[in-house]
């Protein structure tokens, strides 16, 4: 959790009784809530075969030849990469307080802050909107983009007449606390509990090859096993059925904790969080077990897997607030024991893939290894692609889609002593 910086303007000594309370002004910035409607947020979707500027990088999904790319809060960029040497940006869905989206048997299932919003996709460029349910997500918010606090009540039990919370204001406050207190005056109270939002969007589906299932960077908070989506949000897990004509929410959601990342394999949901990895059992999809955790300093992660074999990435310049810049790599053959195999030092490592034993990491660029022997890694980098600011990446089919700050990069590589660039779409400046 972040730390508010006080700016001390003066300090006071005021005296009751026996007693010395020693006070001080300070001036600090918080988040305030911005509310819309309920009706309004949920009448707010549009899809439009015109392509919005990408401006914001964020989750995405691939399906079919189309490339799906959440931007924070705005809604999906809809790419059409059935020739990945010419992509093309050929539609957009306005999707208020989206970050994360999974593609199934045709249907684009998004987040809408607290709510699921599906979509028909049998014509990939122009998704056909066919529902929502409600109140799914427990508590979601929209990210702050910034570094400062938020209001514990908006955290807490809001009074929901008010609508939904769809972006924050920026409010400076000066106030009169004990001193040396380490927190903030929230409804007249001086609080040390203030909570905080990550400045990104809040950030895996296992491919093999089917297009029944879309692909999913590893970045994502959603999942697919069986005919069940799992979501974690806010500390929560949400299961959501998909057997029948529209999703269902299948259970109450489940505390799991501060989980950012989650990748299904075989029968498990491997889940990154700032303090480790969680495996949970979904051996019975809607009574997903705690089997085992991986606990490392603290930093954020995302995990992917392939042949029993884990790898994690842990960054710094992050909110988690450390400096520790690694790849880390398990054997999870016992999901119930998992051991560690090696610690590889890193540049900033975010996203990562595997594929057939190649490995594909966000550091400095775009790092490609062969990764057959996880002890020799680092001595078998296939390539480093600098120049960029890699977040996160989907190999599929020898086609590597990476996605960064500055575009969408797509490298082929099913010679692994010739991989080539095929194309770089752009993303608009940040303004």
């Amino acid at each position: 959790m972040k730390k508010l910086v006080f700016l001390f303007c003066a300090g006071i000594i005021a005296f009751s009784g026996c007693s010395d309370v020693v006070t001080e002004t300070v001036t600090y910035q918080i988040n305030e809530p911005v509310f819309m409607t309920t009706k309004a947020f949920r009448e707010s979707v549009v899809v439009t075969t015109k392509p919005q500027p990408i401006t914001n990088y964020g989750k995405m999904c691939f399906y079919d030849g189309f490339i799906y790319i959440s931007e924070s809060g705005k809604g999906v960029h809809i790419i059409n990469n059935t020739v990945p040497s010419r992509p093309q940006n050929v539609g957009f869905i306005e999707l208020l307080g989206n970050a994360d989206l999974a593609i199934r048997n045709g249907k684009l299932y998004a987040d809408a802050l607290v709510d699921l919003v599906w979509f028909d996709i049998s014509n990939l460029a122009k998704p056909k909107l066919e529902g929502r349910v409600e109140n799914v997500f427990q508590d979601a918010l929209p990210p702050t983009g910034n570094d400062f606090g938020i209001d514990y009540q908006y955290l807490y039990g809001y009074d929901c007449s008010q609508g939904v919370i769809v972006d924050w204001n920026v409010k400076t406050r000066k106030e009169t606390v004990p001193y040396g207190s380490n927190g903030s005056w929230i409804n007249g109270r001086f609080r040390t509990d203030v909570m905080y939002l990550s400045a990104g969007g809040s950030e895996t589906i296992g491919g093999g090859g089917s297009m029944s299932n879309g692909v999913n960077g590893s970045m994502s908070r959603f999942a697919l096993y069986e005919d069940y989506l799992y979501s974690v949000i806010n500390y929560h897990m949400s299961i959501i059925d998909l057997r029948g004509s529209q999703p269902v929410k299948a259970i109450e959601n489940l505390y799991v904790g501060n989980v950012e990342t989650i990748f299904s394999y075989k029968d498990n949901m491997f889940m990154g969080t700032p303090f480790g990895m969680l495996i949970y059992s979904v051996t019975d999809p809607l009574n997903p077990v705690h089997v085992s955790s991986v606990w490392h300093i603290f930093a954020c992660d995302p995990v992917v897997v392939e042949d029993d074999i884990a790898y994690v990435t842990i960054h710094s310049g992050n909110w988690c607030g450390q400096n520790a810049n690694q790849l880390l790599i398990y054997d999870v053959s016992d999901v119930a024991a998992p051991q560690h195999i090696v610690t590889y030092e890193m540049t900033n490592p975010k996203g990562l893939g595997i594929d057939n034993g190649t490995l594909f990491l966000c550091d400095d660029g775009l790092k490609i290894f062969d990764a057959s022997d996880p002890k020799t890694i680092l001595a078998n980098r296939l390539a480093h692609y600098k120049g960029m600011s890699g977040y996160d990446v989907i190999p599929f089919q020898n086609v590597l889609m990476m996605i960064a700050e500055d575009g969408l990069y797509q490298y082929y590589y099913s010679d692994l002593t010739k991989i080539r660039q095929l194309s770089k779409l752009p993303f608009a400046k940040k303004k």
